[in-house]
């Protein structure tokens, strides 16, 4: 037995964050970063609670890829604030902070007689991670100089806010970088061996919004539908992969972004067309018995209308549009590319392949890799073809 369940309410669409109007007389931490400050998008969502609500803590310190010692200084932040609400406002880094400051808090209290139970809510300032829907964070251990996914329904956010007010000035590259992730997210979902059709509907709703917005939205930040559907194919792709979890292109992603700073979104749109073509494992031009993540991948390729004359054709010409999509969007093609030495790649390649062997979302890839083909696919993504 099977079982898919979505737990968090989504308000989305024009003028969402003034759902937050109806909290009232409450003790409120608002996690954040500083550029939310500097930016002056914190006034936003100040502006929807100041006048009903007199307790309001702000916590501004996350850093991207927050370390550990970020999410300690959190923890001792809420416990002194003792918060109703948690409200997120920022990108991934924010809200990924958030969810582990609270499921090391809720530890915290699970020791105490009486636990209070505390709402959270995720205000998403970037169109990328869809952690506004997940039970997944990622915390950076900088000692070590490696990325640790944690996953807990404990950390699901009670309410998400989509408001495509809060990206329209998102600066082209990182809307390109995080639009990438939604697309790395919702095909890996898709040929996830824990899909299902409920998944499934999830994962082509969110490719479709991508093909058809992102370089939209890439190009014109104003362009105000092209930004809402991109925020809306996040959040979409989110609720895919929270069920289905991902696979070996963010296994390599989340090592690649760890030791050679390159954002997670870039690196994932530089390893996914050699995952798509690894899982595929289409063996010459007389081979039929093609796999299920080959078969998949052809039905998104029909989805798009792109030449699908058979499943091999099909598989090509959605790496094609990939990469199409990719250089559309001005990202890198290879880690060389990206700026990575040649002898800094080399000297940390077996690390990279130990790690990403490890990683939690290897295991849900719908092939299972060698440490071999590994090492290969970070090969071919380093000097790219």
């Amino acid at each position: 037995m099977n079982h898919f369940q979505v737990k968090t309410i989504v308000h989305f669409g024009a003028d969402a964050l003034t759902s937050l109007q109806r909290i009232e007389n409450k003790r409120i931490l608002v996690v954040t970063d500083p550029f939310m400050i500097k930016s002056g998008m914190i006034e936003k969502v100040k502006q929807q609670l100041e006048e009903k609500n007199e307790h309001i803590t702000i916590f501004h310190n996350i850093v991207p890829d927050p370390p550990l010692e970020n999410i300690v200084n959190g923890v001792q932040i809420m416990s002194a604030a003792d918060p109703d609400i948690v409200i997120a406002l920022g990108g991934g880094s924010a809200i990924d902070a958030a969810k582990a400051i609270c499921l090391f808090k809720n530890r915290m209290n699970q020791k105490e007689t009486v636990a209070k139970e505390v709402t959270f809510i995720a205000v998403p300032t970037t169109s990328g991670t869809g952690s506004e829907v997940t039970n997944f964070s990622v915390v950076t251990d900088s000692s070590k100089n490696v990325k640790y996914p944690l996953v807990s329904d404990e950390m699901l956010p009670t309410e998400a806010i989509l408001d495509p007010e809060l990206v329209k000035t998102v600066p082209p590259f990182i809307t390109a970088d995080t639009g990438i992730d939604v697309l790395t997210h919702a095909l890996e979902a898709y040929v996830s061996t824990l899909s299902s059709d409920f998944t499934d509907a999830f994962s082509e709703k969110a490719i479709r919004l991508v093909f058809a917005y992102l370089e939209k939205s890439f190009r014109n930040g104003e362009d105000h539908l092209a930004r809402e559907k991109m925020h809306n194919a996040s959040c979409i792709a989110g609720l895919a992969f929270n069920a289905t979890s991902l696979g070996i292109s963010h296994s390599m992603a989340h090592i690649i972004g760890a030791k050679f700073h390159i954002s997670h979104g870039r690196s994932n749109g530089i390893v996914l067309p050699y995952v798509i073509e690894y899982n595929a494992n289409i063996k010459g031009y007389t081979d039929r018995n093609f796999s299920m993540a080959a078969s998949k991948y052809a039905d998104i390729a029909k989805l798009l209308n792109l030449p699908s004359s058979d499943t091999r054709n099909g598989v090509k010409n959605l790496i094609l549009a990939v990469k199409k999509l990719r250089k559309e969007l001005g990202m890198p093609a290879s880690l060389k590319e990206a700026g990575v030495k040649k002898e800094e790649f080399y000297r940390e390649l077996d690390n990279l392949v130990e790690v990403a062997m490890q990683d939690k979302c290897t295991i849900t890839n719908p092939r299972t890799p060698s440490v071999k083909e590994i090492k290969s696919l970070f090969e071919q993504a380093y000097v790219g073809k």
